[in-house]
């Protein structure tokens, strides 16, 4: 049964256009996906995303047993640092990317929605036994508040000094009354925060926020502009641009992978890959001419198939059409003109140096 996070009748009353993603029904656009882009590039944009996995980690030596399935080096987080990281299959596929929040007493692992249970059975079977796992991910409501206006607009219903939150650090305090997590974290390249909280907050948190944020011009935004931020910043989407079938050193994630630091799953597979050599890459490109490369587009250098999109669409932001796919090595390198095969029609595109949008505010 599709499920409903604790904000579906707001959206519903905000003629938010409902529709099933990763088991939940969640808002694909509200004014419109163009308008909600320039939004969050502009202003501000309010994103429900409590779709998103949570699972926590206590025990003493949770440092270590999350540095033996993930790929970056949990070691190494201050306390209240957040980490990007990935967990791996032996044969180097990636099960998931995810967040690690730090907290003195605890690891709370982030996860995406669609591979919810799939991780939790993945943490559970490679679980120490002095660990301590719980998924609270049904309990726990999300919001992602990005923008250039972003932090004026949450100043107004927290005391705590946003200023004093780096990029990629967390804090449990208040906003809105209500004791939450709070990250200077996002997915679109702007300047923003994640907040976590109980179910039964959300009905006051969003509409809260909703207010504060009107002399900015925020606007509910909903999947579908989601898609097109993270794709101008090369953000990678599970599914897509990653999966069990891609490792991270062909995806271009190797800073996010630390492979001189104690054993991890799938570690000797990147070695090996390594050593051998990367065989395709995934690389960034924009079309030369009309056309929109959707996911699974066929990708060719001359008469040769070298690749294949995985995500792909209409920039509003740099107004181009934009894509990533995976190419063979060498026809990944940045100024190669590749063509998109496009309903029978070869489409010239050109390989770029990401991201696709260069102006972020995030700091």
């Amino acid at each position: 049964m599709t499920k409903r996070t604790a904000l579906y009748d707001f959206h519903v009353k905000n003629n938010g256009k409902m529709v099933p993603f990763a088991g939940y029904m969640l808002p694909i656009q509200f004014k419109g996906i163009k308008n909600e882009v320039h939004s969050v590039r502009n202003d501000v944009g309010i994103f429900d995303v409590s779709h998103m996995g949570e699972i926590i980690v206590k025990g003493k030596r949770r440092k270590e047993f999350v540095d033996s399935i993930t790929t970056n080096s949990v070691a190494s987080l201050k306390q209240n640092q957040v980490q990007y990281t990935m967990m791996l299959y032996e044969n180097g596929g990636i099960v998931d990317d995810l967040l690690v929040y730090n907290f003195d007493d605890r690891l709370l692992l982030v996860v995406n929605a669609s591979n919810i249970e799939k991780d939790y059975e993945w943490i559970l079977k490679n679980k120490w036994d002095d660990i301590e796992i719980e998924n609270i991910s049904d309990d726990t409501a999300q919001i992602a508040l990005q923008g250039p206006h972003a932090q004026r607009t949450l100043e107004k219903l927290t005391d705590y000094n946003l200023d004093d939150i780096p990029f990629y650090y967390t804090v449990e305090t208040n906003v809105c009354g209500i004791r939450v997590i709070l990250s200077r974290t996002g997915y679109t390249g702007e300047d923003g925060f994640e907040i976590y909280f109980p179910n039964n907050a959300a009905d006051k948190i969003y509409p809260e926020i909703m207010q504060a944020g009107l002399e900015f011009n925020i606007e509910s935004i909903g999947l579908g502009a989601r898609d097109i931020l993270r794709l101008e910043m090369r953000y990678m989407l599970y599914g897509n641009d990653i999966t069990k079938d891609t490792t991270p050193l062909e995806a271009g994630l190797g800073w996010a992978v630390k492979i001189d630091k104690s054993d991890f799953i799938g570690r000797q597979a990147l070695i090996e890959q390594k050593e051998q050599g990367i065989k395709r890459r995934l690389c960034a490109f924009e079309m030369l001419e009309k056309g929109i490369p959707r996911h699974d587009y066929e990708i060719y250098r001359e008469h040769e198939k070298v690749g294949f999109v995985t995500s792909g669409s209409s920039s509003p932001s740099v107004k181009k059409f934009i894509g990533l796919g995976y190419v063979k090595v060498p026809y990944n390198k940045i100024g190669n003109e590749l063509f998109i095969k496009i309903r029978d029609k070869m489409i010239k595109a050109l390989v770029i140096k990401p991201p696709f949008y260069k102006n972020g505010s995030h700091r």
